[in-house]
């Protein structure tokens, strides 16, 4: 990933910081690097791309409540939340036995269970839509939501906003994260560019890319596409890259105009769904779309996906018109994990302690930049959060590539080494807190924040006002 290099005094110690970090960091990892040696007819030494992280794979032995432990039998804090899956932590007495049970009952027979009858229930009273049904990640809700808008309208192309990502199908991966600025086009209307190989230019010709936050973007691409456009997917809070917050109104706005245009309106929170509370970005804006897209956190750990929506729209699934299908789809496990995760794990009282430790972290960083002086904000979203290192609030992708990533690298190795576990993506990533994290665990967190600030303003921490 290509960093963008501002040459500013605060800057000017990171590489430097960054190698010396490095050097700690490989020498506390012998045995993950001899996992990775061993590791030959895994393509690239690991399960996924993003796990081949700069300076190698981290290989995990064991989690046990919020906390995380290597091979090479370090403990950590587990602020990682496998990319926003584990909000319940690791080992929840109630996830456990769910699975416990369905496991001695068998976990897969390609028919229903009762247990997908619970879940579809709870989903729809927390997201107000009426029909569900499952997949097993948010690759495959994403990727029904686009054929569901394409064959509701009968038309073919899609609205995507530049620097959000939807999984891995074709059609969404489109302008994820571009940072070749030939490539980008004027920021009013974004030039669509693959994010991958083997994406078909006819593919590419069906998506148009807009900016976050840009209604007029939207009804421009509206009217210059007329019956074209079958509908829009986005993250309502971005999360490909940092923390984004829509504007006021922005959300509701693009209903509108969407509906307007006979064109349907896709949210996908599989990162924000669960998270940032228990009706997700839909329920805490109040803006219900024709399509909401669930995963990670949903299934307590176990892997699973929801798509939801409208009787209008989730009806073609119903009668046939549809074909939703999957061998896995509502697997008893998956089912099992996820009933639980939801009628036992994510009680009121849950979301309570979330918001407590948010307000934790938040107000414990905001100090550490303050006393250092630093021009960085604290960003936060239920229980997800990042610390964003520039002074003013970045309201789309344009200005998200303004950030040097080698402040992300940097506060991912300084938090790594002292025992806090962050996604190595630090500049596109944020933290994740679960039910089962404590005081402790977010105490250690800014104070590792804080000796990162320490070293780049040139060592202790400043303690005047």
């Amino acid at each position: 990933m290509t960093a963008t290099q501002s040459a500013t005094p605060l800057s000017a110690g990171l590489d430097s910081l960054i190698e010396a970090e490095t050097e700690t960091f490989l020498a506390r990892q012998p045995q993950s690097r001899v996992y990775t040696e061993r590791a030959r007819h895994l393509a690239g030494g690991a399960t996924s791309n993003w796990q081949i992280a700069e300076p190698q794979a981290v290989w995990i032995s064991h989690g046990l409540g919020p906390k995380l432990y290597d091979v090479d039998g370090f403990e950590y804090s587990d602020f990682h939340g496998g990319y926003g899956v584990s909000l319940a932590g690791h080992g929840q007495p109630a996830i456990v036995e769910a699975v416990r049970r369905r496991v001695a009952h068998g976990t897969h027979f390609a028919q229903p269970t009762e247990d997908a009858i619970a879940v579809a229930d709870n989903l729809a009273e927390r997201f107000g839509q009426p029909l569900w049904r499952f997949g097993n990640s948010g690759t495959e809700a994403t990727m029904d939501a686009g054929h569901l808008m394409r064959a509701a309208t009968g038309r073919d192309r899609i609205l995507k906003v530049e620097g959000c990502y939807h999984g891995h199908h074709d059609s969404v991966l489109v302008s994820v994260l571009p940072e070749d600025a030939a490539e980008l086009g004027p920021a009013s209307a974004p030039v669509g560019v693959p994010d991958n190989s083997g994406i078909p230019q006819a593919v590419m010709d069906l998506v148009t890319v807009v900016p976050f936050n840009d209604l007029a973007a939207v009804d421009r691409a509206l009217a210059e596409h007329p019956d074209e456009i079958a509908g829009m997917i986005l993250e309502p809070v971005m999360m490909n890259a940092g923390i984004i917050h829509p504007d006021d109104g922005y959300l509701a706005g693009l209903k509108e105009v969407l509906h307007r245009h006979d064109a349907l309106l896709t949210f996908d929170e599989v990162k924000t769904g669960l998270t940032v509370g228990p009706a997700g970005v839909s329920g805490a804006v109040g803006v219900t779309p024709d399509l909401i897209c669930l995963a990670k956190a949903m299934g307590g750990g176990i892997s699973t996906s929801a798509i939801g929506g409208s009787e209008s729209v989730m009806s073609m699934i119903a009668d046939g018109r549809y074909e939703q299908v999957g061998t896995f789809n509502g697997n008893p496990l998956a089912m099992a994990a996820a009933r639980a995760m939801l009628t036992e794990v994510l009680t009121p009282a849950a979301y309570l302690h979330l918001d407590r430790l948010r307000e934790r972290m938040a107000t414990g960083l905001q100090d550490v930049i303050d006393r250092h002086r630093l021009p960085w904000r604290v960003v936060t979203a239920g229980a997800k959060g990042c610390v964003s290192f520039l002074p003013d609030r970045i309201r789309n992708f344009r200005d998200f590539l303004e950030l040097d990533g080698r402040f992300g690298q940097a506060h991912w190795l300084v938090q790594h080494n002292r025992g806090a576990f962050l996604p190595p993506w630090g500049k596109v990533e944020q933290w994740l807190m679960s039910v089962q994290h404590t005081d402790d665990d977010v105490d250690r967190f800014v104070a590792n924040c804080d000796h990162l600030a320490g070293c780049l303003v040139g060592g202790a921490a400043d303690t005047g006002a």
